[in-house]
C-alpha cells in the first residue's frame, strides 16, 4: 500500500473523533466531513444557514491548503443536508468558492448531522 501522509491544520476544526482531517495517499487526498465550527471555539458558527455553509467551505478551504492544493483542485464533493430545500442557497454560495471546471458533486439529505449542524462536506482532492 502507498504511505499515508496525515493533513492537520489548526486553520480547521480538530477532529472531534477518531479520524484525521485528510489524508494523502499518492496524489490524492481524502477530505474528511466539515461541519460549520469555528476552529478557534469548536462551536457552531450561527444557527444562520448561509453563515455555516460558508463556515464549511472556509474549513474545507483550510484542509485543502494545508494538503497543499486549493479548494479547486477538489474532484468530488458530497454535500449532506438536513433540508434539501436550501440546495439553491448552497449553490449560490459554492460558485464563490469554486471555479470551472467544477468538481463532479452529490447532494444527500439526511435526518442527523453532528452537532446539529445543518450542513456538512467532505470530497477528494487530485494534486
Amino acid at each position: 500500500m502507498a504511505e499515508k501522509i496525515i493533513i492537520a491544520t489548526e486553520n480547521a476544526p480538530a477532529a472531534i473523533g477518531t479520524y484525521s482531517q485528510a489524508v494523502k495517499v499518492g496524489s490524492t487526498v481524502y477530505l474528511s466531513g466539515q461541519i460549520p465550527l469555528v476552529p478557534s471555539t469548536m462551536q457552531i458558527v450561527s444557527d444562520d444557514f448561509e453563515a455555516q455553509v460558508v463556515q464549511v467551505f472556509e474549513n474545507l478551504t483550510a484542509v485543502c491548503t494545508a494538503a497543499g492544493g486549493s479548494i479547486n483542485d477538489i474532484v468530488k464533493l458530497n454535500i449532506f443536508l438536513i433540508d434539501l430545500s436550501h440546495f439553491a442557497k448552497v449553490n449560490e454560495i459554492m460558485s464563490r468558492y469554486f471555479s470551472q471546471p467544477y468538481p463532479s458533486r452529490a447532494a444527500i439529505g439526511v435526518k442527523q448531522l453532528p452537532k446539529d449542524s445543518q450542513v456538512e462536506m467532505d470530497g477528494v482532492m487530485e494534486l
